[in-house]
């Protein structure tokens, strides 16, 4: 394509003269501010490359830092929060972890290395009880401004967000129990994640509350194993060797371990059992049958973890403290009447 092509393409584009089009390329003086963005844009969606000049300016790089990206939540988050900060004109900086690659703290070493002007962690091992905190501490007093998503440490000063475990549990024991369920299990991961901890004590007072149930009769109905579907389908056992009518799940991977633990034994869903997940991941409303769950308020937290970082990055105090966002029950296809 001709160069007196793609001047009139992008003049047709901006709604502007091929001749004003040419001026701002040229940095020419002489053109309103709202014009020149108007060529640029038109630049952006046409598909040219911007000259060098003209090319937007990072405002710094922002490290996000996440477990996995295998359950669908990861990437939810990581979009919301990659967009949020390119739209605020920040740089965000990916890092996964896997088995076989780099550690949290390696990450974060690679990202002090490259001058990160602030680190987002979401469920990194700040919400992992049995993991070394002094690194995030120490972040902290160096005056790198880091924000927390879904996990607590009291003895760091920095902002947390989280999802109101508590309020998730009474909204899931609350649904089944007015579907009539009695026997209802707790399937989740490892109790030394703060999220399983809060979740489990939520179950156990909401249990409590609606049914009467004492812990003795609450043990033999959680059921704690690893995240992930092969968690849920572990879990699953020991509940319906325990005869639940119904299990809230700790995410809806987990969830969909269950529904296929349930099927193996000829159960339907949810006529034989009723199961609710945690999360609402993307496709969970496309699952067979659509999933019953907790949604986690991702757009919220993911654009409160992002102005709270940028707030500090701006040099502006925000609250040291936990942001807890309401959780929402969507009522699908895997819940029904006891039987």
């Amino acid at each position: 394509m001709s160069s007196r092509a793609r001047l009139a393409d992008i003049a047709a584009k901006a709604g502007v003269s091929e001749a004003t089009v040419s001026r701002v390329l040229n940095g020419k003086p002489g053109v309103a501010e709202d014009t020149k963005q108007s060529v640029l844009t038109a630049l952006d969606v046409l598909g040219f490359e911007r000259p060098t000049r003209l090319r937007r300016r990072s405002a710094g790089l922002i490290g996000l830092v996440m477990p996995e990206l295998i359950n669908p939540i990861f990437p939810a988050f990581a979009q919301v929060i990659e967009s949020a900060l390119s739209q605020r004109g920040f740089t965000p900086v990916l890092c996964t972890q896997s088995p076989a690659g780099a550690t949290e703290e390696e990450y974060v070493e690679m990202l002090l290395e490259r001058g990160v002007s602030g680190i987002i962690f979401v469920s990194g091992l700040h919400a992992d009880t049995g993991a070394d905190h002094e690194r995030y501490q120490a972040l902290v007093e160096r005056n790198l401004p880091v924000v927390f998503v879904n996990g607590w440490l009291p003895e760091v000063s920095a902002p947390f967000v989280s999802s109101d475990d508590n309020a998730a549990m009474e909204l899931a024991v609350s649904h089944l129990v007015a579907l009539g369920h009695r026997r209802i299990g707790f399937a989740s991961g490892p109790e030394r994640f703060i999220v399983v901890q809060r979740k489990l004590a939520g179950y156990r007072t909401i249990m409590k509350a609606q049914l009467g149930a004492s812990d003795d009769d609450l043990d033999p109905l959680i059921a704690l194993s690893m995240f992930g579907v092969e968690g849920g389908q572990a879990a699953a056992q020991q509940l319906l060797d325990a005869g639940v009518t119904a299990v809230v799940c700790g995410s809806d991977m987990m969830a969909l371990g269950v529904i296929r633990a349930a099927r193996q034994r000829g159960l339907r869903i949810p006529n034989d059992l009723s199961v609710v997940g945690y999360d609402d991941a993307p496709m969970m409303e496309f699952t067979d049958p659509p999933m019953t769950t907790i949604r986690q308020p991702v757009q919220a937290m993911g654009l409160a973890a992002v102005q709270s970082l940028l707030e500090e990055v701006r040099g502006h105090a925000t609250p040291r403290t936990e942001f807890l966002f309401r959780p929402e029950l969507v009522v699908r296809n895997t819940t029904g009447p006891a039987r």
